[in-house]
């Protein structure tokens, strides 16, 4: 089954922030969903990598200082990424998927599912949705938390 796990972004999702490339992934993995007729997309209630809505609107203002988007999370006293996707290993048993292709750019998603006993048969790139306003932010989901960015134009490993 072709699957998107998708933590919550109110900036990107519903208010198409250019900051990240959150909303541009979740619209693009709902348009893969549909031209495959099937699938699913779990959306979890982690907000900002799981520190919150108002922990992430503080560490955008880190950001715009100069730090990048782990050095602010850091910088706060949280992790560099904080979710939790156990809640995922039910909700997939319950709709019968045992094997999924996973729509995501980040390892920590494919590594989480392979070690709750889910067969991972294809990582299926996103695009980033490159622009102007996130470059930094996906050069350092790139170069700090060892997202791949491959689809539709995007950098793979090594950038332009």
């Amino acid at each position: 089954m072709l699957a998107r796990i998708h933590s919550e972004c109110l900036t990107g999702d519903a208010l198409f922030s250019l900051r990240c490339d959150c909303g541009h992934q979740l619209r693009s993995a709902l348009e893969r969903i549909g031209a495959e007729g099937s699938g699913a997309l779990l959306y979890l209630r982690q907000e900002g990598r799981g520190i919150g809505l108002h922990n992430k609107i503080r560490a955008y203002g880190l950001q715009d200082c100069g730090a990048d988007t782990v050095e602010a999370n850091l910088r706060l006293g949280f992790p560099a990424d904080a979710r939790d996707y156990a809640v995922c290993a039910p909700l997939l048993r319950h709709i019968g998927v045992r094997r999924l292709r996973l729509m995501t750019n980040n390892p920590a998603k494919t590594e989480a599912l392979s070690a709750m006993g889910f067969e991972v048969v294809e990582r299926v790139a996103l695009p980033g949705g490159r622009n102007s306003h996130n470059t930094a932010y996906l050069d350092t989901k790139a170069d700090r938390m060892g997202h791949v960015f491959d689809a539709a134009g995007e950098f793979a490993g090594t950038r332009p």
